[in-house]
């Protein structure tokens, strides 16, 4: 039995000249990254937001540009990190179908557990398992650098993707670490906790169980939540309400892993689910 959660109707009659200027934007600070690397943050933010926002007119991500701007999302996502963490003075990412020489930023403002797990969703929905790899390599102690606003239960739940992705130890610790970490009780915001930051660790621990019943559950209750969470009238027409980026990835995740998705959804685009858009062209 198929569960289906609908996307409220959201108005689209202004939509094609938002992400004109979106998609400008966008193509703007990617092509003056090469002269100044530390707009990553900017980058990877507004690439983003252009990702999502092109769901909102095609909610199954089935035509190419909706695929081409994820892919410039994970792209630049993946660039922050690769530039935070060389040791050399440069290094090269492919950024929106070329190749850059990025200059190397170490710590920044935005070098932070947010944008590393942001990096670490859109690298799963793009199935790109080095980069994956790569992110997974980035020490915890360069995101507490500026991760001063972040909570201890985001270190924990970077550590356990970390340690699942590179097969280390004690992954059971780290996520039950993580968990205690989003108790309401010691949390600052408990609704957007509850609502969009304790789910993906809920779905992951039914992949890690191979419990296809129980992850089915989980993500229904994510994209409820999700849902609610989105649909509240100061957040209505935010685009990070149109994806929901960490149940999309933790799909992704279980998909690959064989596990039944029994969930229809407009939050989860069915063809970045279904990865078919995948190898299209070189990333």
């Amino acid at each position: 039995m198929v569960s289906i959660i609908p996307r409220p109707p959201l108005p689209t009659e202004n939509a094609e000249e938002g992400l004109a200027v979106l998609q400008e934007n966008s193509q703007e600070l990617i092509d003056g990254l090469e002269e100044r690397s530390t707009r990553l943050g900017d980058t990877q933010r507004i690439t983003l937001t252009l990702a999502q926002s092109r769901c909102l007119l095609d909610p199954r991500a089935s035509i190419f540009p909706t695929w081409d701007a994820w892919v410039n999302a994970m792209q630049v996502g993946s660039a922050v990190f690769a530039a935070a963490t060389t040791t050399e003075d440069h290094v090269q990412c492919r950024i929106a179908h070329k190749d850059r020489i990025l200059e190397a930023t170490g710590p920044q403002w935005y070098v932070n557990p947010g944008s590393w797990i942001s990096a670490f969703y859109l690298a799963l929905v793009c199935r790109e398992r080095n980069r994956i790899t790569a992110l997974c390599q980035v020490p915890l102690s360069l995101l507490r650098e500026n991760g001063s606003q972040f909570q201890e239960y985001h270190y924990a739940w970077i550590d356990t993707l970390q340690t699942y992705w590179l097969g280390g130890p004690d992954l059971g610790p780290k996520l039950v670490a993580a968990v205690d970490g989003t108790e309401p009780q010691v949390v600052s915001d408990p609704e957007t906790v509850g609502k969009l930051l304790y789910p993906p660790m809920e779905m992951f621990h039914r992949i890690i169980r191979k419990d296809n019943a129980g992850f089915n559950r989980a993500l229904t209750n994510a994209l409820q939540w999700h849902k609610e969470y989105w649909s509240e009238e100061t957040r209505a027409f935010q685009a990070s309400g149109l994806v929901a980026l960490a149940p999309l990835a933790m799909a992704c995740l279980a998909h690959d892993a064989g596990i039944p998705i029994e969930v229809e959804s407009e939050y989860l685009p069915a063809t970045l689910l279904g990865r078919n858009w995948c190898g299209e062209f070189p990333t």
